[in-house]
């Protein structure tokens, strides 16, 4: 059930939940902090007052007591006198007493407490009346029963204040008792807020944060794990590598549409061309053989039929990259591959007054390649180098075996000339397809060579500085 809820009620719910616990558990330790500030009011307002009421009116009672036996021994009215006075305060607290009453209970002391000094002030107003008219044996004997009187309106007064003393325990227990209630439903709140603070952790932890983490190392180029604790600052980094790679992807789109549609161009008129190409050179071929030529008119034939082989050179490179051959490989030593090439390109070199200089220590070891294919990769490199290099120039082929990863053991073919390099700027471009700086080139002889490498399981690298002359590494695997 809560599986099929979504995310965000998920999140809304706990959180709702969380803010109603937390204005729940302040109203309540308000309201508490209210009853108890009304609980101490109503303890000093009413049974605090009715208690020094009550302690008001025993002081009141005693200091009534003596004076009638004062009154008996000297027969001074000034005892009589303060006698009323002390009377008139008793009442006076009384009526304190009184404004005090909460309930039938203390109505009805209070009420004991006045109809027994009632009796206790009549019974000493016939005393001294006795004493008054000597009649001093009556009234001494009446005078023995309003002790009993005065004790017992103490009594009352006692039991008064015991009532208010109970009221106090009973406000005393009722305040523990909430207070009890209060840190119980303190501590179930602050139970519930942690399970709901765990909740919203593990929701967050597992349902945003974890595939957040996850989406960050899916989009992540490298792979690897954030570096940083920050989910969303990953994922915002890794988001930015895919836009970056999406733009390149969308480049290396357009470039594979125009390869596709140079392709089809390449494939449809490559056919047209070649056959009277063909034609052509058989032709010349015949005529090499049966006529006889001036210097001049040998040299305009040999002209003639190296533009022609020119022509089918390019035509069949805008084949071979249209159509790239099927490989037949075979176990071959590279350094075979250099040696037909070098042979190959004996008199072009020469025309080129460009010197080849092989360093080898040792014939490198059969791989498994298509001997026609990398020899049309040397033979490119080399010719890119003669004509880089105007006026001619030297040429390092140097071999030797090594180690590359991921490939492993390798076998390695460095050429290098003595031309002016490759500037930084266009290093990056010199194996895009149609990428020339000559006017009559096609740009396509080192894609293809690339090309050609790569489908081999190896490479073709650029080392080129700035003070002059370009290195290009052939890289094949070495298979045990």
């Amino acid at each position: 059930m809560w599986n099929k809820i979504s995310l965000r009620i998920r999140i809304f719910v706990i959180v709702a939940a969380l803010a109603c616990i937390t204005v729940g558990g302040g109203l309540v330790t308000t309201w508490y902090t209210y009853r108890i500030e009304t609980l101490f009011s109503d303890i000093i307002d009413r049974d605090v007052a009715a208690f020094e009421a009550a302690e008001a009116l025993e002081n009141a009672l005693v200091n009534q007591k003596g004076f009638v036996s004062y009154y008996f021994l000297d027969g001074n009215p000034d005892w009589l006198k303060q006698l009323g006075e002390y009377r008139q305060v008793f009442r006076q607290r009384l009526g304190e007493v009184r404004s005090t009453i909460g309930d039938e209970e203390e109505r009805a002391a209070v009420d004991r407490i006045e109809a027994e000094y009632r009796r206790y002030i009549d019974l000493k107003d016939q005393v001294i009346e006795y004493y008054r008219l000597g009649e001093r044996d009556e009234g001494r004997e009446i005078h023995n029963n309003v002790r009993v009187h005065f004790f017992r309106i103490l009594e009352l007064c006692e039991q008064f204040k015991v009532l208010h003393k109970e009221s106090v325990a009973d406000a005393r227990e009722r305040s523990r008792l909430q207070a009890r209630r209060l840190r119980i439903g303190a501590a179930s709140a602050i139970f519930l807020v942690v399970v709901l603070a765990g909740a919203l952790a593990f929701v967050l932890i597992n349902n945003i944060l974890t595939p957040i983490r996850r989406l960050a190392m899916e989009a992540d180029r490298e792979g690897v794990p954030p570096r940083s604790d920050n989910e969303v600052k990953a994922l915002s980094h890794s988001v930015k590598g895919l836009i970056e790679d999406v733009d390149r992807t969308r480049e290396s789109l357009l470039q594979a549409e125009k390869m596709a549609l140079v392709g089809k161009l390449a494939a449809g008129t490559a056919h047209s061309i070649r056959n009277p190409l063909t034609s052509l050179k058989m032709r010349l071929f015949s005529l090499s053989r049966s006529l006889e030529l001036t210097p001049v008119q040998k040299e305009d034939f040999e002209v003639i039929s190296e533009e022609i082989r020119h022509i089918d050179t390019i035509v069949r490179n805008f084949l071979e990259f249209s159509r790239p051959p099927k490989l037949k490989m075979h176990k071959v030593s590279p350094s075979d591959v250099v040696d037909t090439a070098i042979q190959l390109l004996k008199h072009r070199l020469l025309s080129y007054n460009v010197d080849v200089v092989l360093v080898r220590p040792r014939r490198l070891p059969a791989v498994r390649l298509d001997p026609e294919q990398v020899k049309e990769t040397v033979v490119n490199l080399v010719v890119n180098a003669c004509e880089a290099m105007a006026g001619g120039g030297n040429i390092t082929i140097q071999e030797e075996t090594g180690f590359s990863e991921p490939l492993g053991r390798v076998a390695l073919i460095r050429l290098t000339d003595d031309g002016p390099g490759i500037p930084e700027t266009l290093r990056d471009k010199i194996f895009q397809p149609f990428f020339t700086t000559r006017e009559e080139g096609t740009g396509l002889g080192l894609s293809i060579a690339k090309r050609i490498l790569e489908q081999h399981g190896g490479r073709l690298d650029l080392i080129s500085t700035e003070s002059g002359g370009a290195t290009f590494v052939i890289t094949l695997p070495v298979t045990e």
